[in-house]
């Protein structure tokens, strides 16, 4: 069986996951905005929140702050994301968590993309993996690591010599997909062409058209998505969803793609 869950408010993210009947949550153990470590604002710290969503029968994710840039050829970005990627793999490894997802990242119009490649390896080479490193698809730049299929086919070359290859996967996310225009048709066969595997579906519909490059998710069947290649995606990637559309419609969206898979 698909599991089926949402990005909640950390604040009471059980109480969250147990009000929209989700199998699974995705969380920020930080401000997704900021530089600095992370400081939970859960009621519990770290291993007793993990302890009570393990007894919940629900599983947690985490998603690192959106500054971190691993691929970053800039030693006052790079070398600071490392930094702030590997507490945030920390954490999840305290919590229990089922996985870390990080964006792909990017390099300037200046920098080689290959610069970009070699930097993801050395961060990977280099990081405490105890939990799994999932790599998310971006939407937009046309300098990032893993918006387009050919770009995100050399980012997993590169990392696949490294010893923690293994702890590496796939994060697939649709609105991110459709935004930087790779069709849904044919997406899952895509990725698992590149990767070989997808560990978790960012199932989110998007607010704009394909190719727009933009970054802005749509509750299920009401973007610009088709939906039913977002159906078709579920069926395909045999993965666990989440979802990152707006709140409260949460419990409509995942409504909306069970009685669809």
């Amino acid at each position: 069986m698909t599991l089926f869950g949402a990005h909640v408010d950390p604040a009471d993210p059980l109480a969250a996951a147990q009000e929209i009947g989700a199998e699974i949550i995705q969380v920020n153990i930080g401000d997704p905005q900021s530089w600095k470590a992370p400081a939970p604002r859960f009621p519990w710290d770290l291993e007793e929140f993990g302890a009570r969503a393990a007894e919940a029968g629900i599983g947690i994710y985490v998603h690192s702050p959106f500054v971190i840039n691993v691929a970053s050829t800039n030693n006052r970005i790079r070398i600071p994301s490392r930094k702030l990627l590997q507490q945030h793999l920390d954490a999840a490894a305290r919590l229990g968590a089922w996985g870390v997802i990080v964006h792909g990242g990017h390099v300037t119009a200046n920098d080689p993309m290959e610069a970009g490649f070699e930097n993801w390896f050395k961060a990977v080479d280099g990081l405490r993996i105890e939990v799994p490193l999932l790599i998310e698809n971006t939407a937009g730049g046309n300098h990032a690591m893993a918006r387009r299929w050919e770009n995100l086919a050399r980012l997993w070359q590169a990392i696949s010599t490294s010893n923690n290859a293994k702890r590496v996967g796939f994060c697939l996310d649709t609105c991110h997909a459709h935004a930087s225009g790779n069709p849904l048709q044919g997406l899952v066969d895509d990725v698992l062409a590149i990767t070989g595997r997808i560990d978790l579906v960012h199932l989110n519909d998007s607010r704009d058209t394909e190719g727009s490059g933009a970054d802005r998710h749509a509750n299920l069947g009401k973007g610009q998505a088709d939906p039913d290649w977002l159906v078709e995606v579920m069926r395909r990637a045999q993965a666990p969803a989440i979802l990152e559309t707006p709140s409260e419609g949460h419990t409509d969206d995942l409504e909306w793609i069970r009685s669809r898979v």
